[in-house]
């Protein structure tokens, strides 16, 4: 009979971990981010000082940042890092985040084959991509790379398409992998193609444009949307993101390696 009973307990111990309710205690955090600052390393980079000093453990979950977006919108994340500030300020404006702050940015650059065809200018680019069919592999994930690249596309009038256009439905390291295999251009954030480039055969075409500034946000999730959200976790990780010293240390980030830091700190909050 006791076996029965503790068996029948182990089970809804299950069910209910299952569910949520034994997922995470006041010391977790769930971290929703783009993939360009995991997949840059930048968040190898800075988590466990953060976990080390504050003594919470960070549950990251990089995705696209239009998913990190809907998970705020559904209260499946405390606090977000995402790249796309249009579409953050919606989110604030639809009350959907307590606080947001700008950290640090970098720039997105187009990359491409290695064959020292220059262009000068974005609008170059996309037009002599457009004109003469280079591939051209495309997020098409709904992240704050590919939001942005539609928006160059729109921007210079040119409407996408065909089969020289290939939707890759991946982050942005395995989009870089799938352009550097079939030789084809595409927009990254210059951190994570820089922390990658050893293993591409790409090359930078366009990059230091001030129309490709990539800017980089964290955002609070609104508490009153369910009881699982840990609040005082996410202003602490807010707060600690948004310091002096830590952004003196993303300033470092890269430097050693590349000879340049891969994000700049934003120091005005």
């Amino acid at each position: 009979m006791l076996k029965i009973r503790r068996s029948l307990l182990i089970l809804l111990i299950g069910v209910l971990c299952s569910v949520g309710v034994f997922a995470k205690s006041n010391k977790d955090i769930v971290l929703a981010t783009t993939t360009s600052v995991r997949d840059s390393g930048l968040m190898d980079y800075l988590i466990p000082s953060f976990e080390s000093e504050t003594g919470y453990k960070v549950k990251l979950i990089a995705v696209g940042t239009g998913k990190a977006l809907q998970m705020g919108r559904d209260g499946e994340a405390d606090v977000l890092l995402v790249h796309a500030k249009p579409s953050e300020l919606k989110f604030m404006e639809d009350g959907h985040g307590k606080e947001r702050r700008e950290v640090f940015h970098n720039y997105f650059v187009i990359v491409g084959p290695k064959d020292n065809l220059k262009m000068s200018s974005v609008e170059e680019a996309l037009g002599k991509i457009s004109k003469e069919k280079l591939n051209f592999a495309s997020r098409g994930d709904n992240s704050g790379t590919n939001k942005k690249e539609l928006q160059l596309w729109k921007e210079n009038k040119i409407i996408p398409k065909g089969g020289w256009y290939i939707i890759s439905g991946s982050g942005m390291g395995a989009t870089l992998k799938i352009a550097s295999e079939m030789q084809a251009y595409t927009l990254t954030d210059m951190a994570t193609y820089l922390n990658l480039s050893k293993d591409l055969d790409l090359e930078i075409k366009v990059g230091e444009d001030q129309s490709l500034l990539n800017q980089y946000g964290v955002i609070t999730i609104d508490p009153s949307k369910n009881k699982y959200i840990n609040a005082k976790g996410a202003e602490e990780f807010m707060k600690w993101i948004s310091s002096d010293g830590i952004k003196d240390k993303v300033g470092e980030f890269g430097v050693e390696k590349f000879g340049m830091s891969l994000f700049v700190p934003d120091r005005k909050n």
